[in-house]
């Protein structure tokens, strides 16, 4: 492999900011921000909006589609018996 070509690869914690879900894992992301894991070492921390923790697939919590237009009424009204 040729040197200085290749990104950094290094342990980062990356925290899901909706439900202060956190996981250690190894990336080529950097980030200022530090956190200092359970194994009383400092990583860098990557913040996430959506994880395993909160993604409805994976906790079975589905989310209600509001439907402002009316667009199911009117295909019932249309279609419907």
């Amino acid at each position: 492999m040729k040197e200085g070509i290749h990104p950094n690869y290094q342990p980062v914690v990356f925290q899901d900011v909706t439900t202060d879900f956190a996981f250690l894992t190894r990336s080529t992301l950097s980030s200022k921000e530090t956190i200092k894991w359970e194994d009383g070492e400092t990583y860098p921390l990557i913040k996430i909006e959506v994880s395993s923790a909160s993604h409805p697939f994976y906790t079975g919590k589905s989310k209600q589609i509001l439907d402002s237009a009316g667009r199911v009424d009117r295909f019932r009204k249309r279609y419907g018996k």
